[in-house]
């Protein structure tokens, strides 16, 4: 059982990754200078999820009650904004990008992992 929960989380960095690069041809606003930066991009993206996220979450929670859940659209952002601190050869060019990159890569990601989960 774990090792093939070790396989779907390696499938899914290495999807994940994929999304990144493409991301950044498509938006002129993030870069990534290879697919292993990419790789470590899509690696701290899910620790900062399981982490850091949960924490600004709780932190915010007024705010997002009050903007029926639309905060967790900037939540989101500024966990990105902080894997670009943390990743070098990752850049993101100021909050709007962020939050646009954001939304793209969960959709993607939504795609990519659809088309692997086995009915």
């Amino acid at each position: 059982m774990k090792e093939n929960n070790a396989k779907n989380t390696l499938i899914e960095i290495i999807l994940s990754a994929i999304a990144v690069v493409v991301l950044s041809n498509i938006l002129p606003g993030i870069s990534v200078t290879n697919f292993l930066t990419a790789i470590v991009v899509a690696a701290v993206l899910i620790v900062l999820n399981m982490f850091v996220k949960p924490i600004l979450i709780i932190f915010t929670l007024p705010v997002t009650i009050f903007t029926l859940g639309l905060f967790l659209l900037a939540i989101n952002a500024i966990i990105i904004l902080i894997c670009d601190a943390l990743v070098t050869g990752f850049r993101v060019d100021g909050f709007w990008y962020a939050l646009l990159f954001s939304i793209l890569l969960s959709f993607f990601q939504s795609i990519l992992f659809s088309i692997t989960k086995k009915k």
